[in-house]
């Protein structure tokens, strides 16, 4: 599908594809958009001292060099795993202004994700190792190496691709992840909370990004066993 080159609001560039009428961020500020939903309400959420990520839809990989960012300034090691079926193209990932809008080191760390080989695990900076797997989410084949405490739901739209969306997704993602784990997404649709709710996450709406009323987060609740022993 082709893929068109725009400037968000922010100045922070994002990717448009005319055949779904989909953007990879919004256009209300991309990086302004991801450090809201995925950093701020997602991994600022979470205290463990070595947080484990998953991220579904690496896309464009802002989050990822975001999360390399905190990393590093909040000297807290990140081991960041994200899967992605439709891998950009290098000539596309070059257009992209994140590196430079992130300023120090940050062309080199964005390079640095993007060349990063798939399915395979890599440091990519002293606090910040990187897997990608190169495969379909909702499919059978793939396998991450462990479990996760934070998971940034980055798919298209439940309206663009509702095959992501499904109730097994959230299932699949609640079993992989550990207790007290946090869960992010920018919808706020009352389909996806409520199979949210279903997986068996304690589900909130709080305030999005600019452009959104809402989000959604999602906490994985110690279980009963580990509540006694408490």
């Amino acid at each position: 599908m082709k893929r068109e080159l725009i400037k968000t609001t922010d100045g922070s560039s994002t990717l448009h594809i005319p055949e779904m009428d989909e953007h990879y961020h919004s256009v209300h500020g991309a990086v302004t958009e991801s450090n809201h939903v995925f950093i701020q309400n997602g991994l600022n959420h979470h205290f463990i001292p070595e947080p484990v990520v998953f991220e579904v839809g690496f896309g464009t990989g802002l989050n990822a060099l975001l999360t390399a960012f905190w990393a590093e300034t909040e000297n807290r090691p990140v081991f960041y795993m994200t899967i992605e079926k439709h891998v950009l193209d290098p000539d596309l990932i070059q257009k992209l202004n994140y590196g430079r809008l992130m300023g120090g080191k940050g062309e080199e760390m964005f390079s640095a994700i993007h060349a990063c080989v798939w399915n395979r695990q890599e440091q990519i900076t002293p606090r910040f190792k990187l897997l990608k797997i190169n495969a379909d989410f909702i499919g059978a084949d793939w396998k991450l190496p462990q479990r996760y405490h934070v998971v940034y739901f980055d798919a298209f739209g439940p309206d663009k691709q509702p095959e992501m969306w499904g109730q097994d997704s959230f299932f699949r993602i609640y079993e992989g992840m550990e207790p007290g784990g946090v869960f992010v997404t920018y919808s706020a649709k009352g389909a996806v909370r409520r199979r949210l709710i279903v997986a068996g996450f304690d589900v909130q709406r709080i305030s999005g990004p600019p452009g959104k009323k809402e989000m959604l987060r999602g906490i994985k609740l110690l279980s009963k066993v580990s509540m006694k022993k408490k």
